[in-house]
């Protein structure tokens, strides 16, 4: 009975072409076939995927996934996708190869690298680049950090063991005019020793009183840390940065710069700086 039923649903073509399920050409039986090619306009629905898979809207893969599916807005895939999943807003599987989503990537375990425009949820991802990545067995800090233009962030920061993402909020009232501000962007760890490390960070920031004028830096880092205990790290290091000002927002921050050019009602700068800080593990041991 077993055989006579996969005869039924062989598919000597292995591809599968159509509007959205079941409008395609493997018909109502589509959720039965292993395809290693398969094209919707809308959402394609199979048992398998081996090698590309595109979709408008969506592909819904009942099994497992090999090879790469793109779709307008999610990949859904019900056991294992070892090959590349990219989406617009979402992928889900159980174990992944590599996830780029718009908005949000989830899995159990990825082999390879999450890219998310916000999110990344899995229970083991070395590398995953999002603004927030929830990994069971990665890691989560809060810290308080300042810098050069007396800047104060609170920042959270949560990865896997190599790649992490940034996201924090502050202040900063050293030059004339209060200012709120943020900061996103992603780190690497790179280990020297059992109770110290390096950060290497690269972060976008700014600075807005919400009137008039702005402030936006870019940054690099490199963060020697040193974890006091399981709980408490702390660390300081040089930065490098490009600074763009308009409206007079920030200007009084620093006097010297490496190099600065004046632009109508703007300033961009290039300066060195240095930041320093706290950070205290969410993580369970």
């Amino acid at each position: 009975m077993v055989g006579k039923l996969n005869a039924q649903f062989a598919n000597p073509c292995h591809c599968n072409i159509g509007i959205v399920y079941p409008i395609s050409t493997n018909g109502i039986h589509a959720k039965e076939y292993s395809n290693v090619f398969s094209l919707h306009a809308v959402a394609g629905v199979s048992r398998n995927e081996k090698g590309l898979s595109l979709a408008g809207f969506s592909n819904i893969i009942l099994d497992s996934a090999a090879g790469l599916q793109i779709a307008g807005f999610m990949n859904i895939t019900r056991k294992d996708a070892t090959g590349l999943q990219m989406a617009g807003f979402i992928n889900k599987s159980r174990d992944a190869g590599s996830q780029m989503a718009g908005f949000i990537n989830i899995a159990r375990k990825v082999k390879g690298v999450q890219i998310a425009g916000f999110i990344n949820i899995a229970d083991s991802s070395d590398y995953p680049i999002g603004i927030f990545n929830f990994i069971k067995h990665g890691e989560k800090t809060i810290g308080i950090s300042t810098d050069e233009t007396l800047t104060t962030l609170l920042s959270f920061r949560s990865g896997g063991r190599k790649l992490y993402g940034i996201a924090g909020v502050g202040y900063n009232d050293k030059g004339s005019r209060r200012l709120a501000a943020w900061e996103a962007g992603i780190g690497m760890h790179l280990y020297l020793a059992e109770n110290f490390r390096l950060n290497l960070e690269l972060v976008n920031a700014g600075l807005t009183n919400f009137k008039t004028g702005d402030y936006f830096r870019s940054s690099i880092r490199a963060l020697p840390a040193l974890r006091l205990s399981h709980r408490l790290e702390i660390f300081a290091g040089p930065t490098f940065s490009y600074m763009r000002s308009r409206k007079g927002t920030g200007e009084d921050l620093l006097t010297h710069y490496t190099w600065s050019r004046r632009d109508g009602d703007g300033l961009q700068a290039l300066y060195f700086g240095v930041t320093g800080g706290i950070a205290i593990s969410l993580t369970k041991k």
